[in-house]
């Protein structure tokens, strides 16, 4: 196809291994090899991103490099003909954003594998105010809905509330029947009012603030309070969840924004029979990713979706990776291309 030009945010290392952002403008023969070209015309934030565009190697292993683990738009074009041009597309997960070129650009060049057709009932723009972020929240309710949790069995606690995967999940569980009780993140008292308002609109049955899942007595287990639960950040807060989880609950956890260690014991495995599962997002295989990506266009779809997104076009960008880097981003990040 002819190389075009267009527009992208570059992350770039410095002699003294610092790292630059900057909006620049790049080539398609300078995209990386892949069967399908996507002209992108909706991208979003995620911490990820935030990471890859300030240097984490653990992340992105070579710059300069383009973020964004989320990307949705129309097919330019596609050697292998799976896809027709101007098809709407998606494409959430696998390395894009990563070490592949991603979506906070104007065009992508992806493998075919990783592109999924954008299911009806949902439109561009929505399935990128869900993103990665949707995805692995309405993943993490498939994985709780799987195991045989249902509205009767009680309160499902949801942590990281304020977040873009807990606010998702939280509104999921709600509109499907669940009794959702909502930790929202570290705040003064006067913005926890404020969050506890919102969320309460938004689906929640109870508010509570992160510290009462914070737990740092160091007891090995502790009264079991939380019938089920959604974490989405990990460290310290999710194992008070699993100390503090009823007997015979089920937990998922998808995120690590409070920490990457798990200070865990056998004891509420062994003597209350909680189930941790794991929600990976990345490497999901395509039969339940498509299964996901139905369900939020379907019955899963919320309403008012508008009312968790703040929309940036690609110069706005760098405002919400700062915000995203210091823990103060709310909801989620869409980003007009």
């Amino acid at each position: 196809m002819e190389n075009k030009s267009f527009r992208a945010l570059v992350v770039r290392e410095g002699d003294d291994k610092s790292f630059t952002r900057a909006i620049e403008t790049k080539s398609i023969e300078e995209l990386p090899p892949g069967e399908v070209v996507i002209r992108v015309r909706y991208s979003s934030v995620n911490y990820k991103d935030a990471l890859s565009a300030s240097g984490n190697r653990g992340v992105t292993r070579n710059y300069p490099h383009t973020p964004g683990i989320d990307a949705a738009g129309t097919v330019e074009e596609d050697a292998g003909g799976r896809f027709s041009p101007g098809e709407e597309v998606l494409v959430t997960g696998y390395d894009l954003g990563m070490n592949t070129s991603g979506g906070l650009a104007e065009y992508i060049r992806v493998p075919v594998d990783w592109v999924v057709r954008l299911p009806q009932g949902l439109s561009l723009r929505e399935s990128m105010i869900y993103g990665t972020a949707g995805f692995t929240a309405a993943l993490s309710v498939l994985k709780l809905t799987e195991a045989g949790v249902k509205p009767e069995a009680g309160e499902v606690l949801v942590t990281g509330a304020t977040g873009g995967v807990g606010s998702i999940a939280m509104r999921i569980l709600a509109k499907i029947g669940f009794s959702v009780v909502a930790a929202a993140g570290l705040m003064d008292e006067a913005e926890f009012s404020e969050y506890e308002a919102k969320l309460k609109s938004l689906g929640a049955a109870r508010v509570i603030p992160a510290s009462e899942v914070d737990d740092t007595s160091g007891k090995l287990l502790l009264k079991g309070v939380w019938p089920n639960a959604v974490d989405t950040v990990g460290g310290n807060i999710l194992a008070t969840v699993v100390k503090s989880t009823a007997y015979g609950g089920v937990v998922t956890t998808c995120g690590n924004a409070a920490g990457h260690e798990l200070d865990l014991n056998v004891y509420p495995f062994i003597l209350r029979g909680v189930s941790l599962l794991g929600v990976d997002s990345v490497e999901c295989p395509m039969e339940p990713r498509l299964k996901v990506w139905e369900k939020l266009a379907g019955e899963w779809k919320l309403d008012n979706l508008e009312e968790m997104t703040t929309e940036v076009d690609l110069d706005g960008v760098e405002e919400r990776i700062k915000l995203l880097l210091e823990k103060r981003s709310k909801g989620r990040t869409l980003v007009r291309l």
